[in-house]
């Protein structure tokens, strides 16, 4: 296609409101990297180093030799979202039947999928920042406009329910929580979650809880808004298997909330990707109903590489970083690195770590700030210090 041709192209106003994931972004970048034979230390992409359990792997392979390859209900198997069901009560004390409870392809997409259903064209959706990548840009493709809730590094980036008070207008519709977030690790505490949501209860708005790391909190006190049975009826939460079980490739999530809004978000599943892989699926029981030590198996060790990678990154010079209490990323604060070496931003910053030190960070203006990257340490500690040694001998030779 001519360059011409090209320019006289015009797309929706709802697809040039968003921009593409910069976490996809650095994936592709450094892939091309490796292409050409370098060797690059990722630290960019959000995904557990751990393999699939074994027994999780098995259940897909029994599915594909009984021929389990058909479409099921769109919304998943009934055996499937009865498992989610059952697995949230077992661990949070839920309340959720089977209609409550819809499997998507990723929790990604039952992200999409809730916000298109909730939110509607100047809808104010409460965003606490740093928010992960998503959230910003599909509330904007609902419509909806992002009210930015920001919180204190020196804090460790927590929120709390008077943050929250603060903000809420006659517009406000949604509020959304990430609890241990995506990408700076903090937890709310189970008062501020309760708060929050008696709150969004009271006053008619939806609490929309992406809880893709509940699993993976590393204070002690696990906590689920889905447990407050009394608020159900304003609340959406967002799980996945991606990181609780290591299957970030197998593409399921769900959600859980009322029959109305599951109802409603089936259909709109309905007319975009139809039903999650019914091969996975059968894999999902087997990890929602079997053996649980894997979870806690590699909670203890992000554990570890947290403690690591946090020692790691305080050794380098200029460097700051909060103790993230969840998920499996580092916050490190950069800002004293800006007006060295033609370093203007974050995202100078990851660029030049990546093409000339050949470590894969993701630039924290993607999440809402500009004086950040994210480093997952969901590697082996071998990993980490290669990649820290190269980060420390980078920004040691910036002038």
């Amino acid at each position: 296609m001519t360059t011409a041709a090209t320019e006289a192209l015009k797309f929706t106003d709802r697809i040039n409101r968003i921009e593409p994931s910069t976490t996809m972004a650095v994936v592709a970048e450094a892939e091309k990297l490796r292409a050409q034979g370098i060797d690059v230390v990722d630290f960019g992409a959000g995904e557990p180093h751990f393999a699939t359990p074994q027994h999780i792997k098995d259940a897909a392979i029994t599915a594909i030799h009984a021929n389990f390859t058909k479409y099921t209900a769109v919304p998943g198997t009934a055996e499937l979202r009865d498992a989610i069901v059952h697995r949230h009560a077992v661990d949070f004390d839920s309340d959720y039947r089977r209609e409550e409870a819809i499997a998507s392809t990723g929790g990604k997409n039952a992200l999409f999928n809730a916000i298109q259903v909730l939110v509607d064209h100047g809808d104010e959706v409460i965003l606490p920042v740093p928010y992960w990548v998503s959230f910003k840009d599909v509330v904007r493709y609902a419509g909806g406009e992002c009210v930015l809730l920001q919180t204190e590094e020196s804090q460790g980036f927590r929120v709390t329910a008077d943050m929250v008070a603060r903000l809420i207008t006659d517009r406000t519709k949604v509020i959304i929580l990430n609890s241990p977030s995506n990408p700076s690790g903090a937890v709310m505490s189970a008062e501020d979650l309760t708060a929050v949501t008696r709150l969004a209860h009271e006053r008619s708005i939806w609490v929309l809880s992406d809880e893709c790391y509940v699993y993976l909190n590393y204070t002690g006190k696990k906590f689920s808004v889905g447990s407050l049975r009394q608020y159900k009826e304003r609340i959406v939460v967002l799980g996945s298997l991606s990181k609780t079980y290591a299957m970030t490739g197998w593409r399921l999530g769900y959600a859980l909330g009322p029959a109305a809004v599951i109802s409603a978000m089936s259909k709109l599943q309905s007319q975009s990707t139809s039903n999650p892989t019914s091969i996975v699926q059968k894999a999902a029981v087997a990890a929602l109903g079997g053996p649980q030590e894997c979870v806690e198996t590699m909670r203890r060790e992000y554990i570890e590489l947290r403690d690591h990678v946090v020692k790691g990154l305080h050794l380098i010079p200029g460097i700051t970083c909060t103790m993230p209490e969840g998920a499996f990323y580092a916050y490190p604060n950069v800002s004293a690195f800006l007006g060295r070496g033609g370093i203007r931003s974050a995202s100078d910053v990851a660029g030049k770590l990546l093409r000339e030190a050949h470590v894969a960070t993701v630039p924290g203006e993607g999440f809402g700030t500009g004086d950040h990257i994210r480093v997952s340490y969901a590697t082996s500690k071998a990993e980490l210090n290669r990649g820290l040694e190269r980060m420390r001998k980078f920004l040691a030779g910036l002038s």
